[in-house]
């Protein structure tokens, strides 16, 4: 446990939760920077296959806790180290090589955007609000985030967001792209798990293969290259491969290994 984030697993799915209910989930610098070493320990746990990260109480995150800004952002050299622990965080969740999901009640403003589109996917409560909102305090939007935002929505949709600071409900999120799923606000635990559990019963060689590939497309990568060719022969040498053909043949499920 971290002061303000903590993580569990159970069986094959692991959850990190933004814990400050009080200040609807606002990110300090602590809990930023806990984020990388708390996504390892997921990345290296064998029996985890999915991660969600979700926000206690009724809220995912109100963003970055403003409130340490004077003292940790107060210089251009203070933003500087501020800033790395954000990117950190988020590049972090963008590695990850099992699948993400952002599971989002309430407000998802700023920082907690930030990690949210860090995800893979986004599943969203109806009634939840979205909102990026560096024009509000003179920041510029760094480049990762702004890449994988662009690359979520497209340009047009990101210049709205980032250019205006204003909030979105859920169902303008989803019709922007910004969100998968929207569901009601008592479904959204169960929706959200059970879609982990889909995710989790498929061949992990292709989940984690193609997720690898989605990544090096939007980093911008354009072609094939040795590497990829590379994940698509291992996993066509792969115990998964011959148990989905054996099994489509069966007409039965396949059981992954």
């Amino acid at each position: 446990m971290y002061d303000g984030i903590d993580l569990r697993v159970d069986g094959e799915i692991a959850t990190v939760t933004l814990d400050r209910p009080g200040k609807m989930n606002a990110i300090s610098h602590a809990m930023w920077s806990a984020v990388p070493e708390l996504v390892a320990a997921v990345d290296a746990d064998p029996a985890v296959k999915v991660l969600l990260l979700t926000g206690q109480g009724g809220h995912f995150s109100a963003g970055a806790d403003i409130g340490e800004f004077r003292d940790l952002r107060s210089t251009a050299e203070g933003a500087a180290t501020y800033d790395r622990a954000v990117t950190a965080a988020v590049r972090a969740l963008t590695d990850l090589s099992k699948p993400s999901i952002a599971m989002i009640r309430g407000n998802c403003i700023g920082g907690g955007c930030q990690l949210a589109v860090a995800c893979d996917l986004r599943f969203a409560a109806e009634g939840a609000r979205f909102g990026i909102t560096p024009a509000k305090l003179g920041i510029v939007y760094d480049f990762t985030s702004t890449r994988q935002l662009v690359a979520l929505v497209g340009p047009a949709h990101a210049r709205y967001l980032l250019l205006s600071a204003q909030w979105v409900d859920a169902a303008r999120a989803r019709e922007m792209g910004l969100v998968n799923e929207v569901v009601d606000p008592d479904a959204l635990d169960e929706t959200t798990a059970g879609f982990a559990r889909t995710l989790c019963s498929r061949s992990q060689t292709s989940v984690r293969g193609m997720n690898e590939i989605i990544g090096r497309i939007l980093a911008g990568q354009r072609e094939s290259d040795a590497e990829v060719e590379r994940i698509r022969t291992e996993a066509v040498r792969s115990a998964d491969y011959a148990e989905g053909v054996a099994a489509f043949l069966d007409r039965r499920p396949p059981n992954f290994t």
